[in-house]
């Protein structure tokens, strides 16, 4: 049997939760036995990237994804939604399955057209699904409210939908789902090697890791350590990452005269991101949107407990058990976040074995494995097992 997974990024070519997840999905389904086309957009010189059982095809040529504002530029949406279109359609009979990731919602509308008249079994993934006052935030009132009905149509047209989190799969009923939803139990994978750090390094570090858009609101984390510094006055933080935000952070932490206690190194590699983190006090995450929130699994696999801030398009809250694996913080306001992150730095090494048993549960029952199996058994309800053998 052979499925195609489509996403315009690919891992690690580009670092982030939605690539991860794709490239975990692409090797899940090797596991279970099919042959795996990833369809991307090209991010690479020379040959394409070798991965196991998988064949990764450049569907459109390298573009620039965001604009100086950290905001996904429709230009590059509309190349990739293309380049999908017309390698579905020269190849529409070649797939008994494909996965389309609804970032942006055009490729989803790209592939369905690709594919009519086919029985090629078919389900959008969700990373998130917004409302429509986001749509607008994000894009203004005129592309704004033509990305949410887009959205919504996608959503429709889609045989089977899926998400990841319980707010996403409630969205996606409201949205007009034609079925239920497949909600994955999970997305945790290749957290094996990371390694239970019992005792977090002296003095305790508090770290963020992400990209500095407005959404992440990293400008508010310098005047939350300087609340908790009257409590724990050795408290530090590394601010992992970069983007268009990063000035204003900046600023933040020169204001408050922090910058001898704040350090922005920018991007690291993996291994340094896993070694920062995984040795910090607790890793505070106040973005006010978030699909899943893989960065709180890979954090609780160290024991290392998270501060996230409550935000009504914030799934990543669904993670986090208060006072087991960490805080969930009202707001963003410095006492609120500060006070926050000082409950998570005494919580010292009771709440950082409490962190670790949360994984190891969660590891049982929330693996990527078990999420491709979920949208396997929906595509394959659809007749993806048989439809080589029914049109020969």
């Amino acid at each position: 049997m052979r499925i195609a997974v489509a996403f315009d990024c690919f891992y690690p070519l580009s670092t982030g939760g939605g690539e991860r997840q794709y490239r975990l999905f692409a090797e899940a389904f090797v596991d279970q036995g099919w042959q795996v086309d990833y369809l991307t957009r090209r991010q690479w010189t020379g040959p394409a990237p070798e991965v196991a059982g998988v064949q990764v095809v450049a569907v459109s040529g390298a573009t620039r994804l965001y604009d100086e504002h950290g905001t996904r530029r429709p230009a590059a949406s509309l190349v990739f939604a293309f380049g999908l279109f017309r390698h579905l359609v020269r190849h529409r009979r070649s797939y008994d399955a494909v996965l389309v990731s609804a970032l942006p919602t055009l490729n989803v509308l790209a592939a369905r057209a690709a594919l009519v008249g086919t029985r090629t079994a078919f389900c959008s993934d969700f990373l998130e699904v917004w409302r429509p006052a986001q749509w607008r935030e994000y894009s203004g009132p005129v592309v704004g409210r033509v990305a949410s009905a887009l959205q919504r149509l996608a959503v429709r047209v889609s045989p089977w939908v899926s998400a990841h989190s319980a707010m996403n799969t409630e969205r996606l009923r409201a949205e007009g789902a034609r079925r239920e939803p497949v909600r994955s139990p999970g997305l945790i994978h290749g957290t094996d090697h990371i390694a239970f750090v019992p005792v977090p390094a002296d003095p305790p570090t508090v770290v963020f890791a992400g990209r500095h858009i407005p959404d992440k609101r990293v400008e508010a984390i310098p005047a939350a350590i300087q609340f908790a510094r009257q409590r724990v006055p050795s408290l530090r933080a590394v601010l992992l990452g970069d983007g268009p935000s990063r000035d204003s952070v900046r600023t933040a932490v020169h204001a408050l005269g922090l910058d001898d206690v704040v350090e922005l190194p920018g991007f690291v590699s993996q291994a340094e991101l896993e070694a920062t983190v995984g040795t910090a006090a607790v890793l505070v995450n106040p973005s006010r949107r978030e699909g899943y929130g893989l960065v709180v699994v890979e954090a609780c696999a160290a024991g290392t407990p998270v501060v996230l801030v409550r935000a009504e398009d914030n799934a990543s809250t669904e993670l986090v058990e208060d006072g087991v694996n960490g805080y969930v913080a009202a707001s963003t306001d410095a006492a609120e976040l500060g006070a926050a992150l000082v409950r998570a730095v005494e919580g010292g090494a009771a709440l950082r074995r409490s962190a670790r048993d949360w994984f190891e549960q969660a590891a049982r029952t929330r693996t990527a494995e078990a999420a491709a199996r979920a949208i396997l058994t929906a595509l394959a309800g659809d007749g993806a097992h048989g439809r080589h053998e029914d049109e020969g």
